[in-house]
């Protein structure tokens, strides 16, 4: 397949393999064999959830991939400022406006790739899904020897794959020391609101064990369970040192949350990611604030590097009743987007909007980013059908280095897991 593929060079070659080659592919024996040795018991937990995992790879061209990385450092060293911290402080809530010694975690930068050049599209906090598509990319398999590389190289972004699990653990730890210096870190909890019945538990089994490997005692609990005693967090009696925080009240003002809002501002155990990082990274109206020239030069990006940040952030801008003329007029080329909001949760398309929609829009606070176009990746259905699924690919990073890249797949205007043979999948970088 690969070799009908090479014949045109009218395409770009990353283009022609996702739309033709199917000779490589997720390995589902390979991957619950990995689950099975991994979780026990728990693996079949991760095919369960239909949608979540696709059996196919997403092929990457190197520049795509070079193009990504450097938005991602340049967006980190401009986020990093003096200016851009300012400028957050001034319009975070108060809750997030304290100075936290922890960066936050591990980071996602999703990008849409159907234009002339990458588009980000938001930044996430918690961004899900980087250790089930470590699986993926451990399970990626050829059907020939048409690659030169092999696949855990293609799959890898700046952190080889067998070494990614430390790498993460490692994260952990620095949270921990950022905060506690030298004191022994002993327990860590998952947390989330009813985790069990999470579409991406399964991955918090992963964590789990991955955090156990690394001499941790490790929990999973819902948010509402943990208790306030001796100064201290704990969960079943058990005293909390660290804080895995997967709930998406960013701010923490929902009364199931009301402990680790407590001991987020007494500073009762180590929280990640925290109010403060969700101001300093995944607030909406920051891609807005990207786009501030004047800004940007005060954070010390020289002309090219604002060139290619307004090449790779769609044109974006805080919605503003004033404005709603001349927004109402532009809608059709617009995505709403609320401030504060994930996984296209309450996000509209402006050529879907009614008039309702628009007044709730105005209401609230949203921003308006210019439609980024997705890429394709052409998939085999169950019955043979060839099927165009959309793509978007997530970038986990910390600390401006890309550690590993995954392409979602879905049907549909929004990112979702609902479709049949869509779900995350591996992204194979194509050789400069």
């Amino acid at each position: 397949m690969i070799e009908q593929v090479l014949e045109s060079s009218v395409v770009p070659l990353a283009a022609r393999l996702n739309a033709a080659c199917q000779c490589i592919w997720v390995d589902r024996t390979k991957l619950r064999d990995q689950l099975r040795a991994n979780l026990g018991d728990a693996a079949s937990l991760l095919e369960s959830q239909a949608g979540l995992v696709s059996g196919n790879v997403v092929f990457l061209a190197p520049g795509e991939a070079t193009a990504m990385d450097r938005t991602i450092r340049l967006i980190t060293l401009a986020l990093n400022s003096g200016p851009y911290q300012r400028r957050i402080a001034r319009n975070a809530p108060e809750l997030a406006r304290r100075a936290q010694a922890s960066a936050g975690g591990i980071l996602g930068f999703d990008f849409h790739l159907g234009g002339p050049a990458p588009q980000l599209i938001e930044i996430n906090t918690n961004p899900g899904g980087l250790l089930v598509s470590l699986e993926l990319a451990r399970a990626a398999t050829a059907g020939c020897d048409c690659l030169t590389e092999p696949l855990s190289v293609l799959a890898a972004a700046g952190v080889e794959i067998g070494r990614l699990g430390q790498r993460i653990a490692d994260g952990f730890r620095a949270e921990w020391t950022g905060v506690r210096g030298e004191a022994p870190l002993r327990t860590i909890a998952i947390v989330d609101d009813e985790p069990q019945s999470q579409y991406l538990y399964p991955e918090f089994l992963l964590y789990q064990r991955l955090l156990e490997r690394a001499g941790w005692r490790v929990v999973i609990a819902d948010a509402s369970s943990l208790e306030l005693k001796d100064e201290a967090v704990f969960f079943a009696d058990e005293r909390i040192d660290l804080i895995y925080n997967r709930v998406t009240d960013f701010y923490l003002a929902d009364e199931r949350h009301s402990v680790l809002r407590r001991a987020y501002e007494a500073g009762l155990a180590v929280i990640t990611p925290h109010p403060a990082a969700h101001a300093r990274w995944a607030d909406k109206r920051l891609l807005a604030w990207l786009g501030d020239e004047a800004l940007l030069q005060q954070a010390g990006l020289d002309a090219d590097d604002r060139l290619h940040l307004r090449q790779t952030i769609p044109a974006t801008e805080v919605v503003e009743p004033a404005a709603a003329d001349d927004l109402w007029t532009r809608r059709k080329g617009l995505f709403f987007k609320p401030v504060d909001g994930f996984g296209s949760k309450a996000a509209y398309r402006g050529d879907k909007l009614t008039r309702t929609t628009f007044e709730h829009i105005l209401a609230h606070h949203y921003v308006a980013q210019t439609i980024a176009p997705t890429s394709f990746r052409r998939i085999h259905s169950a019955d043979g059908a060839e099927v165009d699924l959309r793509v978007d690919v997530r970038n986990y990073a910390m600390q401006g280095e890309t550690w590993l890249r995954a392409a979602r797949l879905y049907r549909g205007q929004t990112t979702n897991f609902r479709t049949v043979g869509g779900g995350f999948a591996p992204v194979l970088t194509l050789p400069a």
